[in-house]
Protein backbone atom coordinates (compact mmCIF):
# COMPACT_ATOMS: atom_id res chain seq x y z
CA UNK A 1 0.00 0.00 0.00
CA UNK A 2 1.43 3.72 -0.88
CA UNK A 3 1.64 6.01 1.91
CA UNK A 4 0.90 9.08 1.06
CA UNK A 5 3.66 11.94 1.60
CA UNK A 6 2.82 14.60 4.27
CA UNK A 7 3.36 17.62 1.61
CA UNK A 8 0.33 15.67 -0.61
CA UNK A 9 -1.55 15.27 2.53
CA UNK A 10 -1.39 18.95 3.13
CA UNK A 11 -2.18 19.81 -0.51
CA UNK A 12 -5.39 17.94 -0.58
CA UNK A 13 -6.10 19.13 3.08
CA UNK A 14 -6.18 23.13 1.50
CA UNK A 15 -8.09 21.77 -1.60
CA UNK A 16 -10.91 20.65 0.30
CA UNK A 17 -11.02 23.59 2.35
CA UNK A 18 -11.04 26.28 -0.43
CA UNK A 19 -13.67 24.17 -2.07
CA UNK A 20 -15.87 24.38 1.05
CA UNK A 21 -15.29 28.34 1.30
CA UNK A 22 -15.88 28.47 -2.13
CA UNK A 23 -19.37 26.54 -2.45
CA UNK A 24 -20.51 28.49 1.13
CA UNK A 25 -19.59 31.67 -0.28
CA UNK A 26 -21.95 31.24 -3.30
CA UNK A 27 -24.99 30.12 -1.22
CA UNK A 28 -25.01 32.76 1.17
CA UNK A 29 -26.49 36.03 0.18
CA UNK A 30 -24.43 38.79 -0.58
CA UNK A 31 -23.35 41.47 1.56
CA UNK A 32 -20.86 44.15 1.72
CA UNK A 33 -17.58 43.24 3.75
CA UNK A 34 -17.55 45.85 6.75
CA UNK A 35 -14.86 48.69 6.11
CA UNK A 36 -11.49 48.54 8.63
CA UNK A 37 -12.44 49.28 12.17
CA UNK A 38 -16.11 49.68 11.37
CA UNK A 39 -18.48 46.82 12.85
CA UNK A 40 -21.18 45.29 10.82
CA UNK A 41 -24.84 46.85 12.05
CA UNK A 42 -27.50 43.72 11.30
CA UNK A 43 -30.67 45.72 9.68
CA UNK A 44 -33.64 46.59 12.01
CA UNK A 45 -37.07 45.98 10.81
CA UNK A 46 -38.89 49.35 10.40
CA UNK A 47 -42.25 49.40 12.08
CA UNK A 48 -45.25 52.04 11.05
CA UNK A 49 -44.97 55.32 11.05
CA UNK A 50 -47.48 57.41 12.99
CA UNK A 51 -48.22 61.02 12.46
CA UNK A 52 -49.28 63.82 15.36
CA UNK A 53 -50.06 67.39 15.33
CA UNK A 54 -47.37 68.79 17.83
CA UNK A 55 -48.68 70.71 20.38
CA UNK A 56 -48.50 74.88 20.69
CA UNK A 57 -46.04 76.52 21.83
CA UNK A 58 -46.84 78.76 25.01
CA UNK A 59 -49.37 81.33 24.78
CA UNK A 60 -50.54 80.28 21.77
CA UNK A 61 -53.72 79.41 21.35
CA UNK A 62 -54.36 75.40 19.97
CA UNK A 63 -56.86 75.50 16.50
CA UNK A 64 -59.73 73.10 17.12
CA UNK A 65 -59.06 69.19 16.24
CA UNK A 66 -62.00 68.49 14.31
CA UNK A 67 -61.97 64.74 15.69
CA UNK A 68 -63.21 65.80 19.48
CA UNK A 69 -66.81 67.33 19.74
CA UNK A 70 -67.71 71.14 19.79
CA UNK A 71 -67.80 72.75 23.49
CA UNK A 72 -71.10 72.26 24.97
CA UNK A 73 -71.79 73.69 28.27
CA UNK A 74 -70.83 70.16 30.09
CA UNK A 75 -67.14 70.99 28.66
CA UNK A 76 -67.45 74.74 29.93
CA UNK A 77 -67.52 73.76 33.19
CA UNK A 78 -66.10 70.45 33.69
CA UNK A 79 -64.31 70.04 36.54
CA UNK A 80 -60.84 69.38 34.54
CA UNK A 81 -60.87 72.49 33.47
CA UNK A 82 -59.85 75.32 35.79
CA UNK A 83 -62.02 78.36 35.52
CA UNK A 84 -60.30 81.76 34.87
CA UNK A 85 -62.58 84.90 36.04
CA UNK A 86 -61.50 88.23 34.80
CA UNK A 87 -61.12 91.06 36.77
CA UNK A 88 -63.07 94.46 35.25
CA UNK A 89 -59.53 96.22 34.17
CA UNK A 90 -59.92 99.90 35.13
CA UNK A 91 -58.21 102.31 33.10
CA UNK A 92 -55.20 104.14 34.71
CA UNK A 93 -55.84 107.50 36.48
CA UNK A 94 -55.15 110.88 34.10
CA UNK A 95 -51.57 112.40 34.93
CA UNK A 96 -52.46 115.48 37.35
CA UNK A 97 -52.12 118.79 35.23
CA UNK A 98 -48.81 120.24 34.41
CA UNK A 99 -48.71 123.79 36.03
CA UNK A 100 -46.03 125.98 34.63
CA UNK A 101 -43.65 126.88 37.16
CA UNK A 102 -40.75 129.34 36.97
CA UNK A 103 -39.88 131.67 33.92
CA UNK A 104 -42.75 130.03 32.04
CA UNK A 105 -45.47 130.45 34.47
CA UNK A 106 -45.63 134.71 34.38
CA UNK A 107 -45.12 134.94 30.39
CA UNK A 108 -47.98 136.65 29.57
CA UNK A 109 -50.66 139.79 29.75
CA UNK A 110 -51.10 140.81 33.33
CA UNK A 111 -53.09 143.67 35.21
CA UNK A 112 -50.93 145.86 37.12
CA UNK A 113 -51.86 147.88 40.30
CA UNK A 114 -50.20 149.71 42.30
CA UNK A 115 -50.54 151.04 45.89
CA UNK A 116 -52.67 154.20 44.77
CA UNK A 117 -55.10 152.09 43.14
CA UNK A 118 -54.50 152.45 39.39
CA UNK A 119 -54.44 150.00 36.74
CA UNK A 120 -52.29 149.55 33.66
CA UNK A 121 -51.05 146.32 31.14
CA UNK A 122 -47.89 144.52 31.80
CA UNK A 123 -46.98 142.41 28.62
CA UNK A 124 -44.27 139.81 29.69
CA UNK A 125 -42.93 138.43 26.71
CA UNK A 126 -40.83 134.87 26.08
CA UNK A 127 -38.81 137.06 23.12
CA UNK A 128 -35.44 137.17 24.11
CA UNK A 129 -33.56 141.10 24.86
CA UNK A 130 -29.71 140.49 25.25
CA UNK A 131 -29.89 138.43 28.84
CA UNK A 132 -33.43 139.24 29.60
CA UNK A 133 -36.47 138.85 28.07
CA UNK A 134 -38.48 141.73 26.26
CA UNK A 135 -41.53 143.24 28.32
CA UNK A 136 -43.83 146.23 27.95
CA UNK A 137 -46.29 148.49 29.97
CA UNK A 138 -49.26 150.31 28.58
CA UNK A 139 -51.32 153.08 30.22
CA UNK A 140 -49.76 152.89 33.47
CA UNK A 141 -50.01 156.16 35.28
CA UNK A 142 -47.05 155.37 37.65
CA UNK A 143 -43.70 157.05 35.78
CA UNK A 144 -41.47 153.95 36.82
CA UNK A 145 -43.79 151.17 35.98
CA UNK A 146 -44.63 152.98 31.89
CA UNK A 147 -40.93 152.80 31.39
CA UNK A 148 -40.61 148.95 32.11
CA UNK A 149 -39.08 147.16 28.59
CA UNK A 150 -37.17 144.31 29.91
CA UNK A 151 -37.48 141.55 32.68
CA UNK A 152 -35.97 138.61 34.06
CA UNK A 153 -36.83 135.54 36.37
CA UNK A 154 -34.33 134.66 39.02
CA UNK A 155 -34.29 132.94 42.54
CA UNK A 156 -38.27 132.40 42.16
CA UNK A 157 -38.28 136.48 41.81
CA UNK A 158 -39.41 138.73 38.74
CA UNK A 159 -37.44 141.41 38.15
CA UNK A 160 -39.07 144.13 36.07
CA UNK A 161 -36.29 146.59 33.97
CA UNK A 162 -36.42 150.13 32.70
CA UNK A 163 -33.96 151.16 29.50
CA UNK A 164 -30.12 151.00 31.12
CA UNK A 165 -30.98 148.16 33.29
CA UNK A 166 -32.19 149.65 36.31
CA UNK A 167 -34.98 147.18 38.29
CA UNK A 168 -37.94 149.30 37.91
CA UNK A 169 -39.36 146.35 40.61
CA UNK A 170 -39.54 142.80 42.38
CA UNK A 171 -42.16 140.36 42.96
CA UNK A 172 -42.86 136.97 43.93
CA UNK A 173 -45.86 134.67 43.64
CA UNK A 174 -48.80 135.50 45.68
CA UNK A 175 -50.58 133.33 48.38
CA UNK A 176 -53.61 134.08 46.64
CA UNK A 177 -52.93 131.60 43.55
CA UNK A 178 -51.58 133.15 40.51
CA UNK A 179 -50.46 136.43 40.84
CA UNK A 180 -47.56 138.64 41.84
CA UNK A 181 -46.94 140.99 44.37
CA UNK A 182 -44.05 143.13 45.30
CA UNK A 183 -43.25 146.46 45.38
CA UNK A 184 -41.84 149.24 43.22
CA UNK A 185 -37.98 149.51 43.72
CA UNK A 186 -37.83 153.81 43.97
CA UNK A 187 -40.09 154.27 46.35
CA UNK A 188 -41.11 150.68 47.41
CA UNK A 189 -44.82 151.11 46.55
CA UNK A 190 -46.89 148.34 46.79
CA UNK A 191 -47.28 146.40 43.46
CA UNK A 192 -49.37 143.28 42.23
CA UNK A 193 -49.69 141.68 38.79
CA UNK A 194 -52.98 139.61 38.16
CA UNK A 195 -54.18 137.84 35.19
Amino acid sequence: MLRPSLSTFAVLCLAASLGACASSRLDAPRTRAPQAGLEAVPAVPSGTVTAAPLAPPPGVAASPDASLPPPGPQAALSPATPTVIAEPVTPPAPPPPVVATGRAAVVGSWDARDATGANCKVTLSSAPALDLYKASASACPNKDLAKVSAWDFRDGEVYLYQPGGTVAARLRQGGGGGGLEGALTKSGAALALNR
